[in-house]
């Protein structure tokens, strides 16, 4: 049987890896982002449906998931990728643009969590991933509203592993605790550096992957990835 993703907040880098592994596994895809202008290739690469939502407005989430079960039915798996990044003092941040940190971050994970959960609850299965980062467990120095957005974001995550995993619902939290190449951004080693001394996307993928395929006996909740060069 075929099964279905939903990747919100997709573009380079983690999601679009994450897509393409998925595509070769014979999943189904809809891809959501804010703006899918620059989601054509990735989305013939890997035969996904895109579709514009902002996942902080509960409206866009719910149109979202009305289209979720008209083009692919029954939801497998549900990845939250989307984050919003502003830095600086504290006594100096705009506080709209922490807000939007917050919002981006931590609520859309809320209403697309809600969402995708309400539905597999109904046949009590699904695996429903958060991506976090270092920022998830650490606060990092001009850093406040992305550590705020992301350890919110995790007690999200573990909280509704502990109220949906005995559902037969797995949900996962990802730690990137690194940087992730990103060719499209800019982010790749440069000459003279350590080789794998930043996260590879595709293996991050594959990490995704093990997890949503981990026998219900021994479900991980959460997950730690970094890259082989980093110091504990």
């Amino acid at each position: 049987m075929t099964r279905t993703a939903l990747i919100v907040g997709a573009g380079s880098g983690i999601s679009a890896a994450f897509a393409r592994l998925l595509h070769r596994q014979d999943y189904r895809l809809i891809l959501a982002a804010r703006s899918i202008e620059d989601l054509s290739d990735l989305c013939a690469e890997t035969k996904a449906k895109p579709i514009a939502c902002d996942a902080t407005e509960p409206g866009q989430v719910e149109a979202l998931f009305a289209a979720v079960d008209r083009e692919l039915g029954d939801l497998d798996v549900a990845l939250y990728n989307a984050s919003y990044r502003t830095r600086g003092p504290i006594a100096e941040l705009d506080p709209e643009e922490v807000r939007k940190s917050l919002m981006v971050s931590a609520f859309g994970g809320f209403l697309v969590g809600q969402a995708a959960a309400r539905r597999m609850l109904k046949r009590g299965s699904g695996a429903i991933l958060f991506t976090g980062a270092s920022a998830s467990v650490k606060g990092y120095v001009h850093s406040a509203p992305f550590a705020m957005g992301k350890f919110a974001l995790r007690g999200l995550a573990q909280s509704m592993a502990r109220e949906l995993h005995p559902k037969g619902v797995h949900v996962a939290h990802f730690i990137i605790d690194g940087g992730v190449r990103d060719g499209a951004r800019g982010r790749i080693e440069k000459a003279g550096e350590v080789p794998d001394s930043m996260l590879d996307p595709d293996a991050i993928a594959q990490s995704y992957l093990a997890v949503i395929d981990q026998p219900r006996s021994a479900w991980s909740w959460e997950i730690e990835l970094r890259p082989w060069v980093e110091k504990f």
